[in-house]
């Protein structure tokens, strides 16, 4: 089901990323859950999931995107201004939210690009910061203008200067701060755990992540060699990882 949603402001990062607030009805959602965008086309619907950036409690959406040449979607978004009309799903969906995570001391939220979106909506609620002692906030991007959000990732560290940590993953130039490698990489010679003073393990730690499908891949199988294994229903581990495409 589908309902009308108005764009009433959007945010452009770069050149190409960019985040649209959505005056949308829908069904009350949890944070870190995604809703659809789509358009009809000569009687064709064209959807493209993305996670809810906004918390559960304000009154309107918000996505980050990213414009990607020869999209089928994300080249219209792109275009959208203050005004405009987009599809939206009547309700959220998805299964990487905090009620979904086993219990640990800390909690690793790992993120590449658009990614890192549902974290912010999960970082705006109480929960993951009554149930966590330590919360890392890991974001790999390609160049530093393309960070998003830097103000909310600012706030936590000012509100939470002792339970919060951020390390930027920067592949494609040098950052101050920020560590010049992919993820996979990084987590397993050591170099991340380092970064943040936080040492992975099955007993004290639990992992979202979100982003490049290759990332996530290649980061499980480095994440499973420490003894961290796929949180699932039936079977409870500590990784657990939402995948759009």
């Amino acid at each position: 089901m589908w309902t009308e949603g108005k764009v009433i402001e959007r945010i452009d990062w770069n050149d190409e990323l960019f985040s649209l607030r959505i005056k949308a009805d829908i069904t009350p959602f949890i944070a870190g859950q995604f809703i659809k965008l789509s358009e009809l086309r000569e009687g064709k619907r064209v959807a493209r999931a993305y996670s809810l950036v906004n918390p559960p409690d304000t009154d309107y959406l918000e996505v980050l995107a990213i414009k990607v040449e020869h999209g089928l979607l994300s080249p219209n978004l792109h275009q959208l201004s203050v005004g405009d009309a987009i599809d939206v799903s009547s309700s959220a969906a998805g299964f990487m939210v905090l009620d979904e995570v086993p219990e640990g001391k800390h909690l690793w939220l790992i993120g590449t690009g658009t990614g890192i979106g549902p974290y912010f909506s999960m970082l705006e609620t109480a929960q993951a910061w009554q149930r966590f002692e330590k919360i890392a906030l890991v974001y790999g991007v390609r160049k530093i203008k393309d960070i998003a959000y830097k103000d909310l990732i600012d706030k936590y560290q000012a509100e939470h200067p002792t339970q919060f940590q951020f390390q930027a993953m920067v592949t494609r130039e040098d950052c101050a701060g920020a560590l010049k490698s992919r993820i996979p990489e990084a987590l397993a010679n050591g170099s991340l755990e380092q970064g943040l003073g936080l040492t992975l393990s099955a007993e004290h730690s639990q992992v979202i992540m979100c982003g490049n499908p290759e990332m996530i891949t290649d980061a499980q199988v480095i994440l499973e060699q420490k003894g961290l294994k796929k949180n699932l229903r039936r079977k409870p581990g500590q990784v657990t990882v939402e995948r759009y495409w």
